[in-house]
């Protein structure tokens, strides 16, 4: 089969850094942990995602544990609870990570 089209140079770089922070707020229950969390004058109790989402505990700790773990909030346990915030440059991150996987063409 002939090609009608000049190739395209494929990116050879691999975004699986970038994929991680990305899969961490691809899920709705998250980003609303997320924009509570940006809109919280204070820490968040883990109580408080518990019951305000429609998921159970284990669940609620999972999606909290990866978005600590993509670096996005902060935790600080104090006796049985978790105390979440927003991670002070998690704004950044997001905005760095779509701006290296949709950098913008250069012209030569």
């Amino acid at each position: 089969m002939q090609r009608e089209c000049p190739p395209t140079r494929m990116i050879r770089r691999s975004f699986s850094g970038e994929a991680e922070v990305l899969k961490a707020v691809a899920d709705p229950h998250r980003l609303r942990i997320l924009a509570t969390l940006v809109r919280a004058k204070d820490e968040v109790c883990v109580c408080d995602f518990t019951g305000g989402l429609p998921l159970n505990q284990p669940t609620v700790s999972h999606h909290l544990r990866i978005l600590k773990d993509a670096g996005l909030v902060t935790c600080e346990r104090r006796g049985t609870w978790g105390y979440y915030r927003i991670e002070a440059d998690a704004r950044m991150k997001l905005r760095n990570v779509l701006n290296r996987v949709l950098r913008e063409r250069t012209r030569t």
